[in-house]
């Protein structure tokens, strides 16, 4: 397997002689961006009537929950330009569980879209997970990491937020949130001595978004963004309050990434991608930080062939590492699309990624067994995209000082997607 392996590596540079550029610079017009605006692949919603159907909730699939059908959106202008009501419904097959959630959202400023919102959630969160929300309004057709997700926590959750656009490239958004948190995993955190593992959790955020350099048009229903120039930069502060309405954890969280894309001339780009997240006080695992591990838990390598994700470490297993301080880099190096014929014209990325974090008082989490990034993980390969249908193929391997024992357990081999409607 090694040696097919490497071979396979020292292959694919002898293909770039056979590219041609496969990406046509075209002006952006009002007749192009009309266009985008009445896609509901665009921006992710199908209007029916005076309702407006949100895609991400209809199908999707992850290893609690199985398959998850579901149905939701909001209401729009033709009900109402100031006042929506919208949530959702969804259905495990594998848990056999209701999620769902309900809410309404009031305008107050139309020149800066200015939102506040109340709703109500009852539905699973993914443990370790961390979230800028003005993230949230930026809509991904798939989002295909969720696929091999493991470890999961149910929530209820009240949360009350406002949104705004202080400037055409400037997001923001602020968040009071009310949670009760049952766990799914057998888990504990020991809090002044005594261990609990269903808890309450009160938080305030507040998350900003910098594009200095995207161009977009934006739409009532929100943000649409037609070229994605970089840097983007995003920022968020989270602070959990013990002691309100039952809540029993102080803790401060902090986020910060940062964008960065370089588009050449002869069609190649590179993308940086740099984040720092930092957590004090005492927080629980299920608020702690991951490096978006994407690898199942299997032993042989066709066992574990999965969708590879767009962010995620391809080599790191699910539920490996945890960590309250943690700082990772991916760098994506895409070649020129290949032609090779009219229907086929493959995309070749080189990807590396690189993480370190740490843990301050491991001995407080009981139940789940992990390890810390107090060393450097790195892991790198290449994707071959867009092979057929938007499917292509990603290869990984993980090297340094977390490389395992046997050969196998280091490598990826996963399929990606990517289609563009």
């Amino acid at each position: 397997m090694r040696y097919y392996l490497l071979l396979l590596l020292l292959t694919v540079p002898l293909l770039s002689y056979a590219q041609e550029p496969a990406i046509q610079t075209k002006q952006d017009t009002s007749a192009t961006r009309a266009e985008k605006k009445e896609s509901p692949f665009v921006n992710g919603f199908y209007p029916v009537s005076f309702f407006d159907v949100d895609l991400k909730y209809i199908i999707k699939y992850n290893n609690y929950e199985g398959l998850r059908l579901g149905i939701g959106g909001t209401t729009n202008d033709k009900l109402s330009d100031r006042y929506k009501i919208g949530g959702y419904f969804a259905y495990g097959f594998k848990d056999r569980d209701i999620k769902f959630s309900l809410g309404n959202s009031l305008r107050i400023n139309k020149e800066k879209k200015t939102w506040i919102n109340l709703y109500y959630i009852d539905d699973i969160a993914e443990i370790g997970s961390f979230k800028y929300l003005t993230d949230d309004r930026v809509y991904s057709v798939f989002e295909p990491r969720l696929v091999n997700v493991t470890q999961f926590y149910k929530h209820r959750t009240w949360q009350t937020n406002i949104q705004t656009e202080f400037s055409p490239k400037f997001l923001a958004e602020a968040r009071i949130s009310r949670s009760r948190i049952e766990q799914i995993e057998d888990y504990q955190y020991v809090l002044d001595e005594t261990p609990i593992s269903d808890y309450e959790t009160a938080e305030a955020t507040v998350s900003v978004r910098i594009s200095p350099k995207t161009n977009f048009f934006t739409a009532e229903d929100g943000r649409i963004e037609y070229f994605d120039g970089f840097p983007k930069i995003s920022a968020q502060i989270t602070q959990g309050f013990s002691g309100i309405t039952g809540s029993d954890f102080n803790y401060t969280k902090f986020g910060l990434k940062l964008d960065y894309y370089i588009k050449r001339t002869d069609l190649s780009s590179t993308n940086f991608l740099l984040e720092g997240l930092l957590a004090t006080g005492d927080v629980p695992l299920t608020h702690l930080f991951h490096a978006y591990p994407n690898n199942p838990t299997k032993d042989e390598i066709l066992q574990r062939f999965s969708v590879a994700g767009r962010r995620s470490f391809e080599t790191m297993y699910f539920g490996e590492f945890f960590s309250d301080k943690l700082t990772s880099l991916q760098v994506r190096h895409s070649l020129r699309r290949f032609y090779i014929a009219e229907w086929l014209k493959p995309e070749l990325v080189i990807v590396t990624r690189h993480a370190v974090g740490n843990l301050d008082n491991q001995e407080k989490h009981i139940g789940i067994p992990f390890n810390t990034l107090d060393q450097v993980f790195n892991e790198s390969g290449f994707e071959l995209n867009k092979i057929a249908f938007g499917f292509g193929l990603s290869f990984a391997y993980r090297y340094g000082f977390y490389n395992l024992p046997d050969f196998e357990d280091n490598v990826s081999a996963k399929f990606t997607f990517y289609l563009k409607l």
